[in-house]
């Protein structure tokens, strides 16, 4: 089911992610000129800093992401890695160019609850070709303890007139 009042923000971000650089549009996440996806307010993930070739995303783990052995479903924790990993891709986007995460590799050190409080996830540009760019990425908690690192690879397209 789509939520029609998604579809406006959707081809808005869209059109502003292809008329700015990947830098400018990630800046504009932050300082609220450009709207954050519909995901990110679900998800509790945040950007906190943007630079060219690294992005700092913010999480906040709730019980409502506890999978059946009561603990974070690690595809909420894989959801913060990938957002800081193509984030640091698309920082190094020209205007005109969009991308998708290809593959991505996840290592889990230790579980997340509720009370592990805020998770904060580094993603950092490794290499941006003509079409391929690779991360990787790292989520410590408040203690500053590695909860999980990663890393990604995006292929980098032409945004096409017609999409």
């Amino acid at each position: 089911m789509t939520d029609a009042t998604q579809l406006p923000f959707a081809s808005a971000a869209r059109s502003a992610a292809r008329a700015m650089s990947g830098l400018e549009f990630l800046r504009g996440l932050m300082d609220g000129t450009v709207p954050p996806p519909a995901f990110s307010a679900t998800a509790r993930i945040w950007p906190v800093e943007v630079g060219e070739g690294r992005v700092v995303f913010e999480g906040e783990p709730k019980c409502d992401f506890y999978n059946p052995m009561g603990v974070i479903h690690g595809g909420w924790v894989a959801t913060l890695l990938d957002t800081a990993m193509a984030c640091a891709a698309h920082s190094a986007l020209k205007p005109g160019e969009t991308f998708t995460t290809l593959s991505m590799s996840i290592t889990y050190v230790r579980p997340v609850v509720e009370t592990t409080g805020r998770l904060r996830c580094a993603g950092v540009l490794l290499h941006s070709g003509g079409r391929i760019a690779s991360a990787e990425g790292k989520v410590y908690d408040i203690s500053n303890d590695l909860i999980a690192h990663g890393s990604e690879t995006c292929l980098i397209m032409r945004a096409s007139r017609g999409s």
